[in-house]
């Protein structure tokens, strides 16, 4: 694997490079968001199989008498399992989502660094960065998401300019609030370019939920007074989603980590610093000049 070639990228470019990486690596990347994913998939066919028929479906009943009679019929033991299962399928999702981005970001670094890297290297070095990860994560959403009540504009523009925090972290070994330090400052003059990232990933998601989820969503409706096909068709919605996510969830992350090396290019000579240390393990930088918390 030869190292990709390291200058300044325009938006058009930037993109062009990301398809290109996930075409050539395409079973790397898909393996990478798969296998943690899968873990997802199964909770989810396990909840649809194992609670009570008319419970696990996601459909009203369009009688509302009907509804409320049906819920008086719930017992006390019934509702802590379904609040079990919810509460372990939110752990299961977030620990997935963390094995995810994780294991794609350290695939790209790799491929950036001209070595080669597996499936199962990317995952494994995702286990000892998963609290870091998990704060960087949460800060950023509390963060981004602070910014949404006050107005949308001011969230889309945190969300723009704190959109390389996950390599910043795992790739600098940088904790929540220096990873959100380090993006933010990174990200200084360039909110419009990640903006265009965001927005062409939205278009792309609907699109891959549009053709692997709305099919079954109008299947399920059709089905609403018939449970056991109303069963197999809420199944095979979330096995559409499932594919949906695995296809489309490489891009955004793709896309940022090349982001990430971009700016450094620009700002930090990171094509410089590389070929004066062609050996080096890691990739290290010099602190951010830009700060958001301090």
């Amino acid at each position: 694997m030869t190292t990709l070639d390291l200058r300044p990228l325009s938006i058009g470019e930037l993109l062009d490079r990301t398809f290109s990486l996930y075409r050539r690596n395409f079973a790397l990347f898909i393996g990478i968001s798969a296998l943690p994913q899968l873990l997802v998939l199964a909770l989810q066919l396990a909840q649809i199989a194992f609670l009570p028929s008319r419970a696990a479906l996601p459909v009203v009943p369009p009688a509302a008498t009907e509804f409320q009679t049906r819920a008086v019929q719930f017992s006390t033991g019934s509702a802590f399992g379904i609040f079990g299962l919810a509460l372990v399928g939110i752990i299961v999702y977030l620990i997935a989502y963390l094995f995810s981005q994780g294991g794609t970001v350290f695939a790209v670094s790799e491929l950036y660094l001209g070595r080669a890297t597996t499936i199962g290297q990317s995952l494994s070095r995702v286990r000892g960065e998963l609290g870091s990860l998990f704060g960087v994560i949460f800060l950023n959403g509390l963060v981004t998401g602070i910014s949404f009540l006050l107005l949308i504009i001011p969230g889309i523009y945190m969300a723009c300019r704190l959109c390389v925090c996950v390599p910043a972290a795992l790739l600098e070994n940088l904790g929540p609030r220096e990873s959100l330090e380090r993006s933010f400052g990174l990200t200084k003059d360039n909110a419009g370019r990640a903006f265009l990232i965001f927005l062409l990933y939205v278009v792309i998601l609907y699109a891959a939920l549009f053709l692997f989820d709305i099919p079954f969503a109008f299947a399920i409706q059709s089905a609403a007074h018939n449970p056991s096909v109303l069963r197999v068709w809420t199944a095979l919605m979330q096995v559409g989603n499932f594919v949906a996510t695995i296809l489309i969830t490489p891009v955004l992350t793709i896309a940022f980590a090349i982001f990430y090396f971009d700016l450094r290019v620009r700002k930090e000579a990171f094509d410089l610093q590389l070929m004066m240390n062609p050996l080096a393990g890691g990739v290290p930088a010099p602190p951010a000049a830009g700060s958001l918390l301090s």
